[in-house]
């Protein structure tokens, strides 16, 4: 048996070892359009500010490949997948019986006037990128960030250490505003501006000219280097052009079995249910990557026990000391069928969503405590009746009524 994997990241490192445990034989090959060993893409920022080297930036160690007898092709990009066999940017052919797509995400790049071709345009998405800038940004550099999202913001916090004058441009009316409500997002902007990031809301970057960018309100900016980050999309251009069924992203069945028997995707290029509020949407998470290459991995091997049954979004991040954690439903469109409690105290913020007497959400900035409990009773659609005490002040197994908390520690029930 002939595996293919294309993608060598959370999806594609978990649909290997996978393969492995159930056939030690068959022929594994991973591709990569990047040069280097698997790395953790979040690291990406912390290789900027320092506290990251190239030797800690693997999740696997660079012997990982050779120890599980894995054929790798690193720094050729796939371009097409014909008749049984994947070809390469170079010609090359590799021929598969299973073939998995983990191709993750590319950069979105909106429409700005004046960036094209020119070298001092980045993204920040991949392990080059953040080289890339290392290389090139000096103490005195202008730094403009297209973006106030997770990535826009990790950059500037790498930034941070290399540069002084980092300027963030966020179209929304709060920074985060994907994960984040308008309060929180308040928090998080203030924050980085007394770190010494500025923060610019409601507009966006029209034109980049020599040495500064216009503004949409009309403003000028000064500015030696543009990142662009406002965004991702699911890399399905591959899925696409062979005919798989597509729609925001790759359509799977529960095994990560796409609408050709032989063809599997994991990962950020697949659309996902979303537990919580029954739709399809992508759920670019790293955990939710690693559970779905598990079990495409195992359906490929012929080992489909585990299915995929949905995941919901989630989100911890830090920026600056401020922890920002997000789960779950978190700004409804009505509110009126939702209880919402929100907790502000200087830089902690705790926001609760709450319907038919389950948590469905939460926001917790610098109040990471029992995130994990919180997150169980999301996941699991725990009755709050079954709890004493009001959640919204802190919980801990004791308060679980002793049914509940016999399961959640496996025990039996009454004990």
């Amino acid at each position: 048996m002939s595996y293919v994997i294309i993608g060598n990241s959370a999806a594609g490192i978990a649909a290997a070892e996978s393969i492995r445990k159930f056939d030690q034989k068959g022929k594994v090959t991973i591709i990569s359009d990047e040069p280097h060993n698997t790395y953790g893409r979040p690291l990406i920022s912390y290789f900027l500010k320092g506290t990251s080297t190239a030797g800690t930036m693997h999740f696997r160690k660079p012997p990982f490949y050779t120890d599980n007898g894995i054929d790798t092709i690193f720094g050729h990009a796939a371009v097409k997948i014909a008749d049984k066999h994947v070809v390469l940017d170079n010609g090359d052919k590799v021929s598969y019986d299973k073939l998995l797509l983990a191709t993750g995400s590319v950069p979105f790049v909106p429409t700005i006037s004046g960036i094209e071709g020119k070298d001092n345009v980045f993204t920040f998405l991949k392990y080059d990128d953040a080289i890339a800038l290392k290389a090139v940004v000096k103490k005195d550099s202008r730094v403009v960030i297209v973006g106030g999202g997770l990535i826009g913001l990790k950059a500037a916090e790498g930034l941070h250490t290399l540069c002084d004058d980092i300027t963030v441009v966020e179209f929304a009316d709060r920074v985060l505003a994907a994960v984040i409500d308008k309060q929180g997002g308040t928090i998080v902007s203030d924050h980085l501006e007394n770190n010494g990031i500025k923060c610019i809301l409601n507009n966006t970057v029209d034109t980049l000219r020599d040495g500064e960018v216009l503004l949409k309100s009309g403003d000028v900016l000064p500015c030696d280097f543009l990142i662009v980050a406002v965004g991702v999309r699911p890399a399905i251009t591959l899925a696409k052009n062979f005919g798989l069924t597509v729609n925001r992203g790759i359509v799977t069945n529960t095994h990560m079995q796409t609408s050709v028997p032989d063809i599997y995707a994991a990962g950020d290029c697949v659309e996902s249910y979303d537990i919580l509020d029954g739709t399809q949407k992508i759920l670019a998470l790293w955990p939710n990557a690693v559970r779905q290459g598990r079990i495409a991995g195992a359906s490929m091997a012929g080992h489909a026990d585990e299915l995929f049954d949905g995941g919901m979004p989630l989100n911890s991040v830090g920026f600056f000391g401020l922890k920002v954690m997000t789960c779950g439903i978190i700004n409804p469109a009505d509110e009126s069928g939702y209880e919402i409690v929100r907790i502000a105290k200087g830089q902690q913020y705790k926001k609760f969503v709450m319907q038919n007497n389950m948590l469905k959400g939460f926001i917790l900035i610098n109040a990471p405590n029992r995130a994990g409990l919180y997150t169980t009773l999301i996941r699991d659609g725990v009755d709050l009746a079954t709890i004493d005490g009001d959640i919204t002040n802190g919980i801990g197994l004791i308060n679980f009524k002793p049914e509940e908390r016999a399961k959640k520690i496996g025990g039996g029930a009454g004990r």
